[in-house]
């Protein structure tokens, strides 16, 4: 049974993952998208509302799913009040920048240092970036190492890459950053790189094997961990067959990746080896659920990645602020389909803008469906323990 809930921000379709308003096999709206809600403005903030647990205020709970992007070349205001208005618990160093370590530090702390008892209940912050190497680097410059693409780190023997890795690690520890949204561990077939926009033509893959991808992107997260800086495996279930890139493209489809392919057994020894964080893409895998990208899949993200490959860890979608695959949803309804699939962390890391939209939402479900309450409390929980384990 399908219902309507009006939350203030946009209406909200409760179906499978009931917070969904995807349609038929496409995987997309069947009609005309969701309308875009009204700014925030239109919907303040609803009042913090105490809770049991240590004081903490469900706004406060809800902040901590999200992860708001912050422009390393230009920081916006709506990052900042992100934090002290919406409560938001995570960054995102978004763009490119050749400023240096201590330059990235300094932004680092000018956000790290909101954390206080009325934005983040004084929890600290996963402070991330995409720091894979090659066309895929965020920060570089005085104190950054130039990280060769990943096709050529798979040429190297793992103990030197693991070893380098813990370098480049330690590098992103001394800016402030504690997560590396790193490494791929997408399978493009041999011979197909160029026909994959996301990754092959890009170099990005470690590798056209499973036994390559697995044992190099290994390495590069064991030695990441070596300095204290967690990884993010990506993007579950793999974007290595699609021939379209879901950040400038809509109605991006792999018809081949099943529950049983050589795919999943790459990002199974990633979670085997200890990855803390899976990234899920917005993609749409039509043999595993033709009717949701997979980070709106509850199919994806609960039954196959929690359940059948044991991940326990955090899942963070990829993003969905300026992703052309996720336009025909509402910012609402892209957080709380999300959250209702299984995911702890929303990435609003292009558009920052829409993160007020997305936290208001997702209050307002919290606060009028049980279940989705007993989901959000679930990934509250998730994070908090991941936190104390990660950061210590």
């Amino acid at each position: 049974m399908l219902v309507a809930v009006a939350v203030g921000v946009g209406a909200v379709v409760l179906g499978q993952g009931r917070a969904s308003s995807a349609g038929p096999s496409s995987g997309l709206p069947s009609s005309s998208p969701t309308s875009t809600p009204t700014p925030a403005a239109s919907a303040p903030a609803a009042s913090p509302t105490p809770t049991p647990d240590d004081g903490w205020t469900l706004e406060q709970k809800v902040g901590q799913l999200f992860v708001v992007g912050v422009d390393v070349s230009g920081p916006a205001d709506v990052s900042r009040e992100a934090i002290e208005q919406y409560h938001v618990g995570n960054l995102f160093l978004h763009g490119r920048s050749a400023a240096g370590i201590d330059e990235v530090r300094a932004l680092v702390e000018r956000y790290t240092g909101l954390v206080g008892p009325t934005t983040t209940h004084g929890t600290p912050m996963l402070v991330s970036t995409d720091q894979e190497g090659g066309t895929v680097q965020v920060l570089r410059g005085d104190g950054f190492d130039d990280i060769p693409a990943a096709t050529e780190q798979a040429t190297w023997d793992v103990a030197e890459l693991r070893e380098r890795a813990a370098g480049w690690g330690a590098q992103l520890a001394a800016a402030g950053v504690n997560l590396d949204l790193a490494p791929v561990m997408d399978l493009v077939p041999p011979g197909t790189q160029a026909d994959n926009p996301p990754v092959g033509a890009l170099q990005r893959n470690n590798g056209t094997t499973v036994d390559s991808v697995s044992t190099h992107a290994n390495a590069f997260s064991a030695g990441l961990r070596d300095s204290g800086v967690a990884v993010a495996i990506k993007h579950f279930p793999g974007l290595g067959r699609v021939t379209a890139d879901t950040d400038s493209s809509a109605d991006v489809v792999d018809d081949v990746t099943t529950r049983d392919d050589e795919q999943l057994d790459v990002f199974r020894a990633g979670i085997d080896a200890g990855a803390q964080l899976v990234m899920v893409s917005t993609a749409v895998y039509t043999k595993l659920d033709p009717d949701h990208p997979a980070a709106f899949s509850s199919t994806v993200v609960t039954d196959l990645l929690r359940g059948e490959l044991g991940f326990d860890g955090l899942v963070v979608t990829d993003d969905l602020s300026g992703a052309e695959q996720v336009h025909a949803w509402s910012p609402a309804d892209r957080a709380i389909s999300a959250i209702d699939a299984g995911v702890d962390l929303v990435l609003v890391s292009k558009v920052p803008d829409v993160a007020p939209e997305m936290v208001q939402a997702v209050v307002h479900q919290a606060q009028v469906d049980d279940e989705f309450r007993a989901e959000v409390e679930a990934a509250w929980q998730r994070v908090l323990s991941a936190k104390s384990s990660m950061l210590g």
